[in-house]
């Protein structure tokens, strides 16, 4: 609780199924960048899903890998770097679309977290906090709460050990299930003990399947929603899929392409 308000609030206000711009639309421009999440949201994302590392001088910034090659022209780890020096990168020489790249040389540069607070006001965000050591939780919080931002936001982490310190520093945040969570939240289910289960997490975020176990079935969905879980699942390019994953009663998509998500939803909904 944080001045009267419980956080998150915002992020949970709005419509369901949520649609959730994967990265962005990470399928149509650079994941992770201010073109991407502007590309999302013109398509009709209602959540940004985002991801978070930290620069050798302490700047949160927005992108998934550790290191930089899979999606700028640089090389080495972001937390090596000083966040000067990463800004001479271009985040968008890697994207490639229809055999070529759109975006080199457009200026597309990896963004602060902070520069995406402040570009999206009233954006709920979902972000993934990446980066092991040295630790950033309370760094993220303290930024997201500078800019009045905690009502609006999740924060993830596959990491039980991350996710461990950010309840620590922000109970009062809303959080995904870490991996270990969401493992022992699937084990219950499975095997009929969910009698005594007492989840910490707001929302199971995860993949259709995983280790050839279908993870989102009739089952589990019921089983979270008696929880009072929301279950998300990522990441979805397919309109079949897509279409499969809301008849069974998810409560968001994450996919690369929101627009044709967004596309889906109406459809289901009978909406023009």
């Amino acid at each position: 609780m944080r001045d009267g308000v419980m956080s998150g609030g915002a992020y949970f206000s709005g419509p369901r199924p949520r649609v959730f711009g994967h990265r962005g639309a990470a399928g149509l421009a650079p994941e992770n960048t201010l073109v991407s999440f502007e590309r999302a949201l013109h398509d009709g994302a209602g959540i940004l899903e985002l991801d978070v590392h930290a620069t050798r001088d302490g700047v949160v910034v927005v992108i998934h890998d550790a290191s930089l090659e899979r999606t700028t022209n640089g090389a080495g780890e972001v937390r090596q770097l000083g966040f000067a020096e990463l800004r001479r990168y271009d985040a968008g020489f890697c994207f490639e679309a229809e055999g070529t790249h759109p975006f080199r040389g457009r200026g597309v540069c990896v963004p602060s977290l902070e520069e995406v607070v402040e570009t999206f006001p009233q954006v709920p965000l979902n972000i993934e906090i990446k980066q092991e050591e040295p630790a950033i939780e309370a760094t993220v919080v303290e930024l997201l709460a500078r800019h009045g931002a905690l009502d609006r936001v999740l924060l993830a982490a596959e990491d039980d050990r991350i996710m461990h310190r950010i309840r620590g520093c922000a109970p009062d945040l809303p959080t995904s299930a870490a991996y270990g969570e969401a493992r022992e939240f699937f084990e219950r289910c499975f095997t009929d003990r969910l009698s005594d289960y007492a989840p910490v997490a707001r929302a199971l975020q995860i993949p259709p399947q995983a280790a050839d176990i279908d993870l989102v079935v009739a089952q589990t969905v019921a089983a979270a929603h008696r929880f009072g879980l929301e279950m998300h699942v990522w990441t979805i390019n397919e309109e079949a899929e897509m279409i499969r994953l809301l008849e069974l009663g998810v409560d968001g998509v994450m996919s690369d392409f929101p627009g044709r998500l967004a596309e889906v939803v109406r459809r289901l909904r009978g909406s023009p």
